[in-house]
């Protein structure tokens, strides 16, 4: 196997618990140019990063051809395909026709995964499904990133000299009804602040709200808001340290580099969807309901892991 191509969409999480598959991949053929068509940013994680050798924009008038059925393909899309002997789809499908037309193209082996999960084992799992027609079985379910030197050394400059442990919170997700309530968050970040932690709050675009009130609620405290970070470089930043999040893509770039997590859940399954890492600890809401998780049970958590006095 000399060229293989991954097509993955899908947000952050959904790419981290692909990772195991493409470890397999890696491991198997370790000389092999391997590839992912998917979202840069995203995407970014895996390239010179361990799995991939390059990456390519999925979003693409000439790709979206491949979804009309009949279409005229473009020809440098199907040279491009053609030019793989492996390719492994992970892109929504229902009607099979991105299948047939990569099929069309003279693709010497295609691989369909689910763009859908279920219920019948931990998602890293059924990502990894396809493979077995390789003879490749998934043991190890818990994702792997491996920041750059360049990441390293960005974070460290990021961090600089700190005589005080940090802990870094991340107080949103990609769905408001698996979010803890702001007003826990602050009081969390009281335990931690007056234990003597400086804090390192991480925020993207959607989440400037919930972090605006973080913001006001700790106006001189020793604080550091993290915004807009490339992946890579949050994975570095999260190296070694602790994290508290929700069940998030960010989440699992935590436990993925190696961060000692405590992840809150709320009505999704931690056994098809949280990292299992070693160091991640996950708090199950009762009732799956995220109000019914009181800050005390969180900071109880916290100390089993040596985190608050």
């Amino acid at each position: 196997m000399n060229r293989i191509l991954i097509l993955r969409g899908g947000a952050i999480g959904d790419f981290v618990l692909t990772l195991p598959a493409l470890k397999l991949l890696r491991d198997r053929f370790p000389k092999a140019h391997l590839e992912i068509l998917g979202y840069p940013r995203i995407a970014a994680l895996a390239e010179k990063r361990f799995y991939a050798d390059a990456i390519r924009p999925i979003e693409s008038a000439s790709f979206a051809r491949f979804f009309a059925k009949n279409a005229e393909l473009p020809p440098e899309m199907v040279g491009y395909f053609r030019g793989f002997d492996l390719i492994v789809s992970y892109l929504h499908d229902p009607d099979g026709i991105l299948e047939d037309n990569l099929k069309r193209c003279g693709t010497a082996k295609l691989l369909v995964g689910p763009s859908k999960l279920d219920n019948s084992a931990h998602a890293a799992i059924q990502l990894a499904r396809p493979l077995e027609a390789l003879d490749l079985h998934l043991e190890d379910s818990a994702a792997y990133v491996y920041p750059s030197d360049e990441d390293h050394n960005l974070a460290r400059r990021y961090l600089g000299k700190k005589s005080t442990p940090t802990v870094a919170l991340h107080p949103s997700s990609g769905s408001e009804t698996k979010n803890w309530a702001v007003e826990n968050w602050i009081e969390l970040g009281r335990l931690l602040l007056s234990a003597g932690y400086e804090l390192l709050v991480i925020a993207g675009e959607a989440d400037e709200k919930r972090v605006g009130i973080l913001e006001s609620a700790w106006i001189g405290k020793p604080v550091r808001f993290v915004k807009h970070q490339p992946l890579p470089q949050l994975a570095a930043l999260f190296e070694g340290g602790f994290f508290v999040g929700h069940d998030s893509g960010i989440s699992h770039i935590a436990a993925a580099a190696g961060a000692r997590c405590i992840l809150l859940f709320g009505w999704t399954d931690p056994a098809i969807w949280a990292p299992t890492n070693k160091d991640v600890t996950v708090l199950r809401a009762p009732d799956g309901k995220m109000e019914n998780l009181g800050v005390a049970t969180v900071a109880a958590a916290l100390r089993a892991r040596g985190l608050t006095s």
